[in-house]
């Protein structure tokens, strides 16, 4: 087993905590990478960070995020704040030679996550970008169904992703209502999440026709009646043309009631489908055009050991991964090929494809007009 690597965290929500408990598991899940150093994290203000350091098992807090980056102990940086800081801190590790591990989106535009991707490109260090329900072992699996045929040619894909936490009316003006703060929207916060799975299943996005809507366009501030605007889109929608020649249908809304973290896909092929719901992430449905018309039918696959890596976490199908177990099997990912010096998926080079799909559909949306992506 190679060496250990130091590592560091910025921001302890939601995503900084599942950081945490991943770096902390993979080691111990998976047997095969070093367990990291917890060196130092990083939160404001100061009490809030040295109480998160004694949770999560660090060795020292600091509030100061630059301290994070120029410790000489530290090897990896993970970035899980809020969208607008992603760029300057990012872009700070790299110079510093860490490997950085960032969570979506890159950045608030285009241009910055181009520039990301230039510096990760020309730095020592490794990359990876927080896209963890592509290491799902149902995708996976979904993904070697396709390249062995089991559904012939691809000629169509249909993908939605909802949610409901910008449903409703009366919740308060926050930061990611404001571009300046946040970026795009549920193209940002979701739709990107979308485009990543649809290109590991189908290859590059070539061109885009998009329609945009922001369903509130004020919101009260929280402690005034004071109405602030939503600079950024709740749903979007769009036709997909990719590389390969398949069309798609493709839909996020983040004001979808009754939605909590639903990913639905669809692949039509010319021998069949498979179809996959992210609320059900542990089921793939696969249906076969063979057989007579008495036996045809969906078949569900219910993941288990046999669609690795399921069985490091439990030996037995049925008993399910979860959110938080992608993000370990992320993690063991990056760790690994940080040791074996191979390349690391998805990197920011990867990302950046991601995010010029979805500002793409942005873009498309504003004008009026087909769009085709930047390419890097």
């Amino acid at each position: 087993m190679t060496q250990s690597l130091g590592y560091g965290l910025i921001g302890t929500g939601f995503m900084g905590k599942c950081h945490a408990l991943a770096y902390r598991s993979a080691t111990a899940v998976f047997g095969d990478v070093a367990a990291p150093r917890m060196e130092i994290l990083c939160d404001t203000p100061e009490e809030k960070a040295g109480r998160f350091a004694t949770q999560f098992g660090f060795q020292r807090a600091t509030s100061d995020w630059r301290a994070v980056i120029d410790d000489p102990a530290v090897d990896i940086v993970s970035i899980t704040t809020p969208n607008g800081m992603h760029k300057e801190m990012a872009l700070a590790a790299l110079a510093a030679g860490k490997h950085v591990h960032l969570e979506k989106p890159m950045a608030l535009t285009l241009q910055d996550a181009r520039e990301m991707a230039e510096a990760a490109a020309r730095a020592p260090g490794r990359t990876m970008v927080g896209y963890n329900y592509l290491h799902n072992p149902a995708i996976a699996h979904a993904r070697k169904l396709i390249e062995e045929g089991a559904i012939g040619r691809p000629i169509h894909f249909r993908g939605l992703v909802d949610e409901d936490y910008q449903a409703d009316p009366d919740l308060p003006w926050t930061w990611r209502a404001r571009r300046a703060d946040a970026g795009l929207g549920a193209l940002g916060d979701l739709g990107c999440h979308l485009v990543s799975l649809a290109v590991l299943l189908l290859g590059p996005v070539a061109s885009v026709i998009a329609e945009m809507q922001t369903v509130h366009e004020t919101r009260k501030l929280a402690d005034s009646d004071e109405r602030r605007p939503v600079e950024n889109e709740d749903v979007a929608s769009a036709l997909l043309t990719f590389e390969s020649g398949v069309n798609g249908l493709f839909s996020c809304s983040r004001s979808a009631w009754g939605r909590k973290s639903r990913i639905g896909l669809e692949i039509h092929g010319t021998k069949g489908m498979i179809t996959y719901e992210q609320e059900r992430m542990n089921e793939l449905r696969l249906y076969r055009n063979d057989g007579t018309g008495a036996t045809q039918g969906f078949t569900t696959i219910l993941t288990g050991p046999a669609h690795p890596p399921y069985g490091e976490f439990v030996p037995a199908p049925g008993h399910q991964l979860g959110f938080n177990d992608l993000k370990v099997i992320e993690v063991r990912s990056f760790l690994k090929a940080i040791a074996d010096g191979t390349l690391t998926f998805p990197s920011f080079a990867d990302a950046f494809h991601y995010e010029a799909v979805i500002h793409a559909i942005a873009q498309a949306a504003e004008s009026g007009a087909r769009v085709r992506p930047e390419a890097a």
